[in-house]
């Protein structure tokens, strides 16, 4: 397992989340440049989800590493007062952030799209190319950060639709093995 720091402001935080000025348009270009996609992550002190998220599944080596490789992560707190730039170029405080992104819950992870042209002039709620609210099993999570960098967002396939393809995947993989 890879263990997260537990941060003063009561937020568990993984080496790799993305140390920014909190510019998410320039966040969302840097990102595009290093090859990876942008995903903002709102939690809060205390949160029993954003915890199970960032030591039992972010910790999990083969999702960490799946996570560090294509997505860069900026996290922010639901309650916080740093100041962030959105995409429109609106400065705010994070608090303020969530509720201009309409951020009820904890965790929840708001996926930026590739280019920074299909952002221009956008806040990140209107940008945003899927939301993952709460907290899922392993499977789910690896899921949204797939089909998100495979860009199913864009064809037919309902995300609920992919998961569960994966899910019948994976079992008809199963069955296999067990009568082998």
């Amino acid at each position: 397992m890879i263990a997260p720091t537990l941060g003063d402001d009561g937020l568990y935080h993984h080496d790799f989340f993305l140390q920014s000025f909190l510019d998410l348009g320039e966040d969302l270009a840097d990102s595009q440049a290093d090859g990876k996609r942008l995903v903002v992550v709102f939690e809060q002190r205390g949160c029993l989800y954003c915890k199970k998220v960032n030591v039992e599944i972010l910790g999990d080596p083969a999702i960490n590493t799946y996570v560090r490789e294509n997505f860069n992560v900026v996290q922010l707190n639901l309650f916080g007062e740093r100041l962030v730039t959105d995409l429109d170029g609106e400065e705010m405080p994070e608090k303020q952030l969530a509720r201009r992104w309409g951020v009820l819950f904890t965790p929840t992870f708001v996926f930026l799209p590739e280019d920074p042209a299909d952002a221009e002039g956008m806040t990140g709620k209107d940008a945003a190319v899927f939301n993952m609210h709460g907290a899922f099993e392993k499977g789910t999570f690896t899921a949204a950060f797939e089909w998100v960098k495979q860009k199913g967002y864009e064809g037919d396939t309902h995300f609920q639709q992919y998961v569960a393809d994966k899910i019948a995947a994976r079992r008809a993989t199963e069955e296999g093995d067990a009568t082998q």
